[in-house]
Parts: structure tokens; sequence; C-alpha cells
């Protein structure tokens, strides 16, 4: 919004009243304003490129929305929803998803948030191989989304499991899970530990003993 019509703004919502362009009778008006924006307007403030007043006229119970990669756990569920309605929109076959296609989302940061899943769901309804009775799988996902899913979720390590012994192989298995599991509630332990049924302080220990180190991905105690 350009410097002059962010002043116009102020005035209107400061005075409650405007004039239209080329009017001559200024109009009243009774209006609540809900705003939203993408950008740091402290930042835009700074800069020059937003006037303090209006933000603080604008500012007065402010509302923030979490990114998608802040609130994982809702990745489901909209995952579905978005599935269903799509398929309604479309006219297709409603689809299901499997365990380790959500683990995989949930795994990935979404820059684009919201939006950005619901396009991906209307390209997995076109472009996902299988007939309608199939699940949508980890390995049906866009490159994107896989090309930074774990290792677990990416591959059949079946051949290669079974040319170990077995405690090479459970501790392969548990390790690869934990870490998908870890990666799917974007590194946080109190979430994690909830959902494979685990006291927070085993499963420390248990990352730790697997070698599971934070390089991997950022873990949080919270």
């Amino acid at each position: 919004m350009p410097l002059e019509t962010q002043g116009k703004i102020v005035r209107v919502l400061q005075e409650q009243r405007f004039r239209r362009v080329g009017g001559k009778i200024e109009v009243e008006v009774d209006v609540r304003v809900i705003a939203s924006t993408n950008r740091d307007l402290q930042q835009e403030i700074s800069t020059g490129r937003f006037r303090e007043d209006l933000f603080y006229r604008l500012n007065v119970v402010p509302v923030r929305v979490p990114a998608l990669r802040e609130r994982r756990e809702d990745i489901p569920k909209l995952t579905r929803h978005f599935l269903r309605q799509s398929a309604e929109v479309s006219g297709m076959p409603l689809r299901e998803i499997s365990e380790d296609a959500l683990a995989a989302l949930q795994a990935y940061d979404w820059p684009g948030n919201v939006r950005q899943l619901r396009n991906v769901i209307d390209w997995l309804l076109i472009m996902a191989p299988g007939t309608s009775r199939d699940k949508i799988r980890a390995d049906m996902l866009p490159p994107e989304i896989v090309s930074v899913a774990p290792t677990t979720l990416q591959l059949d390590r079946g051949v290669e499991i079974m040319g170990m012994p077995l405690r090479d192989a459970r501790e392969t298995f548990e390790r690869e899970y934990l870490l998908a599991q870890v990666n799917r509630f974007g590194g946080n332990i109190s979430r994690t530990a909830s959902f494979v049924g685990m006291e927070r302080s085993a499963l420390h220990r248990k990352l730790k003993s697997l070698g599971v180190t934070q390089g991997e991905r950022p873990i949080k105690t919270g």
C-alpha cells in the first residue's frame, strides 16, 4: 500500500468518515477493521515503508496465526479435509492416505503454509499412481517433500535389514523410526514421546543410545 494511501486510511480510522473519489459529501462510517500481513511490520516501519501511526491504529487486538510448521499436529486433519474437499470439487474418487505419507508431510517445513498443503493435495489426487482403493504412500508425494523426508520414509529397507543380525536390524529400525517421528513433530520431544507412547526422559535416553544427534534434526524439549 503506498504511503499516501496509508495516510488516507489513518484519517478514515481516526475521523470515521471519508469522501468518495470525485465526491463532495463526507460519508460517515461505523466499521471494524480486520487487517492481515505476512510481513514484519516493525521492519517495514524502520525502513519507512509503513506508517507507524497506521500500525498502532490497526494493532489494537493482535492475533498471531502460527505457521504450519509450528503446528504440525494439524497436518493430518487438514490433509484429510482437503482430500475430501478436492474429491468433491473434482468429482474424483476419494483416496485414503497412509501413515508414512502423513509423517512425511509433517516432517516438511511448508514455506507456503496451508495454501501450499492444499495445492499438494490437489496434485496428489491427479498425479498419485494407483486406483482409488490404493492408499497414497510417502513415495507418491511431490519430489520436494520426498527429498527432505527421513530415510525410513523414502526407501524400502527390507533387503538391507534382512542382511543384518537381529540386534543391528532392531537398532537400525528403532533409529530410523524415532528419527522419522522426531522430524514429524518438528523436533519436539514431548509431542514425539506422547505419540510413540514413551516417557520424555526415556525417549531422550533412547535417542542418545541410538546416536540420534541434534545435527540430524533440531530437538526441542518443550
